[in-house]
């Protein structure tokens, strides 16, 4: 029965139009059209839901990486996310000496190439931009890459693409 539903939920999010799947991000196909032609980051800071990654990814000099040519696919933990992180967490990893930790925890959230969530559904693991891998499984509520949850899925930039979730994931 969890497979029929997860087949299900599987076809209803392939047939929605991408403007949908964006949510927050519009939903004209002309805000799609937009996103698409818009890198990673410029669609992170546009999107005013990710500043504590986007100050992060500063922090850690990784910005003119993700806004190179990749493709990239990016689980993009929202300020919510890193807000669940015991208290003075962010502070101390956007120290200049937490650098490498920090860097090491945002490339955990990058898998080389364009993984749409279609694709990302078959696979057990994907191997992170860090070298290390985390799980990908299906639950109740959708699709999880370690203890996250994707909250939106396949936001299509011109280099890849962001899969919104729910927490911040921490290679072991």
């Amino acid at each position: 029965m969890k497979m029929i539903r997860l087949a299900i939920i599987g076809i209803i999010m392939l047939s929605m139009p991408t403007a949908i799947l964006a949510g927050n991000y519009g939903s004209s196909t002309s805000k799609a059209a937009d996103m698409a032609s818009t890198d990673i980051v410029d669609t992170a800071v546009a999107a005013g839901s990710f500043t504590t990654l986007v100050t992060a990814l500063q922090a850690a000099d990784l910005v003119d990486t993700l806004k190179g040519p990749g493709p990239f696919t990016v689980f993009a933990p929202t300020d919510e996310a890193f807000a669940k992180l015991p208290a003075g967490t962010v502070e101390d990893l956007l120290k200049p000496e937490n650098k490498s930790k920090l860097q090491a925890i945002l490339t955990y959230h990058v898998v080389p190439g364009k993984v749409m969530s279609s694709d990302a559904a078959m696979l057990t693991t994907a191997k992170t931009v860090n070298g290390q891998s985390f799980r990908i499984s299906n639950s109740d509520s959708g699709l999880m890459v370690d203890q996250a949850h994707i909250t939106q899925a396949d936001i299509v930039t011109s280099n890849g693409v962001i899969h919104v979730i729910d927490e911040v994931i921490i290679p072991e």
